[in-house]
């Protein structure tokens, strides 16, 4: 379950990011470049995350 929340959390983060920053930017080369990196990233950060809160819980349990 993490995996796919995580996955479906990229795409529409990487979209997010993408349009903002064409629209702040004016250029979908920088946006696209940004939508690679910072989402992808926190993209990584986020299933470490959900895998720690699953820990947690499966410890209280």
């Amino acid at each position: 379950m993490a995996l796919r929340k995580t996955c479906t959390f990229a795409v529409l983060h990487v979209t997010v990011a993408f349009l903002v920053v064409w629209a702040l930017s004016g250029s979908p080369w920088v946006g696209g470049a940004a939508a690679l990196v910072e989402p992808l990233c926190n993209t990584v950060v986020y299933f470490l995350h959900e895998k720690l809160w699953m820990r947690r819980r499966a410890a209280a349990a």
